[in-house]
């Protein structure tokens, strides 16, 4: 079996602020010769403002089940079948296998038919 640690809402919000900074980051080119870092701050705060948002509606509750309308089934009633119960005119047979000894060491499977 495998544990699983959760820490709910605050788990998921931090996974979903580092994604979105690693997007945002990723999506603004930032050239170090130019003098502009701010698409890694930009990337960063929007990161944090997505967690943000995203851990606060984790933290809504359910929606209510959906209400199942009643409909009534249709139900086949069939009239009962006539059942004749007749008894067997002679013994009932069957056929079994039986081990048959030739001697007293070999032996041979044969089909005897076996009336009760």
């Amino acid at each position: 079996m495998r544990t699983t640690l959760s820490f709910g809402p605050i788990r998921h919000g931090a996974r979903a602020a580092l994604v979105g900074a690693l997007l945002i980051a990723a999506a603004v080119p930032g050239e170090a010769r130019d003098g502009r870092n701010g698409g890694l701050a930009a990337g960063v705060a929007g990161g944090v403002v997505a967690g943000a948002l995203l851990g606060g509606a984790a933290n809504q509750p359910p929606p209510p089940p959906p209400v199942e309308e009643y409909r009534p089934r249709r139900v086949v009633v069939e009239e009962p079948e006539e059942v004749v119960v007749r008894r067997p005119r002679g013994p009932v047979c069957h056929y079994e296998r039986r081990k048959v000894w030739l001697n007293e060491e070999d032996f041979t499977y044969k089909r005897v038919e076996v009336c009760e």
